[in-house]
């Protein structure tokens, strides 16, 4: 009986000291499972984006992708650790149907927004950047600033694809001026050569993107910088341009709107449009209607 007496405090401590450790692994465990659960795994996302249209987005001579939309969405990437963006490069319209078909989680090409894209992708809440369009004109007619202008001159227009957005942008200048329209022509392609178009007299003007005629003209490398002093570039309006997601990606979405907003507080979006377009599209933001 004595025996049993004195092994009861040491089993009783045993106990104690078993239970404790138990509760401590316990504690452990439930501590690490609790971080690896607010951790969660990182889920990597197609980005696509057209990899020919610089200075918006395209391929460096290192093969990196670049641009104003690709880097934006760079900094979008670093303020979301549960995501981590893998950018393809492809073709305009091979982004718009991945990013419909689920083939890319999200796409990037200076788009604007249209009541038809609109049924067929995510459009965030918070735009992605600033596009200015213009009139591409040759010296003769540089006088010609606005739509209306070029609508009363009765000027030939070269053809937009009705699938482009520019098209969409014609047309509504159309519907609000009814009495004075721009002779608009939907064309079989995406895109035609606007600059040689203008260049050989085959119309008056053409619809493009300050960007693209930069590069094409401007630039001392471009494919028409012999024409540099023979077509101009008038702008008539500064327009919004917005990612594009897949209808089945509306938490990356939202995760899109937290992290642009934390940019444009800090300017990052101004700094790089200064980068990108030679001029920050931000400062013009309070007459932008679209």
């Amino acid at each position: 009986m004595k025996k049993n007496n004195l092994f009861k405090p040491f089993l009783t401590g045993l106990a104690v000291i078993t239970l404790l450790a138990g509760c401590g692994s316990d504690t452990t465990s439930s501590t690490q499972e609790a971080e690896a659960s607010s951790d969660g795994e990182v889920r990597t996302v197609k980005i696509a984006y057209d990899q020919a249209s610089k200075p918006i987005s395209w391929l460096d001579d290192d093969g990196n992708p670049t641009g104003y939309d690709v880097e934006v969405m760079k900094l979008v990437d670093e303020l979301l650790p549960e995501y981590e963006f893998e950018f393809v490069g492809t073709t305009s319209d091979d982004l718009l149907i991945g990013v419909q078909q689920g083939k890319y989680h999200a796409g990037v090409k200076n788009a604007f927004w249209t009541e038809e894209r609109s049924e067929n992708f995510i459009y965030p809440e918070e735009f992605l950047g600033l596009s200015s369009i213009g009139l591409v004109l040759t010296n003769e007619n540089a006088h010609i600033e606005t739509l209306e202008d070029f609508a009363s001159a009765g000027y030939t227009l070269a053809p937009i694809a009705a699938n482009n957005a520019q098209y969409t942008i014609i047309d509504e200048y159309n519907q609000k001026n009814p009495d004075n329209p721009v002779q608009l022509e939907a064309g079989d392609q995406f895109s035609v050569d606007v600059i040689q178009w203008v260049n050989e007299g085959r119309v008056d003007g053409g619809v493009a993107i300050e960007g693209s005629f930069e590069k094409q003209v401007t630039a001392e490398d471009g494919p028409y910088h012999n024409l540099v002093n023979d077509v101009v570039y008038n702008e008539f309006n500064v327009i919004k341009t917005w990612p594009l997601f897949n209808l089945n990606e509306q938490e990356l979405a939202d995760a899109y709107d937290e992290a642009i907003k934390q940019l444009k507080e800090k300017k990052k979006t101004n700094e790089l449009s200064t980068e990108f377009y030679g001029r920050d599209l931000f400062k013009v933001l309070d007459s932008v209607e679209r």
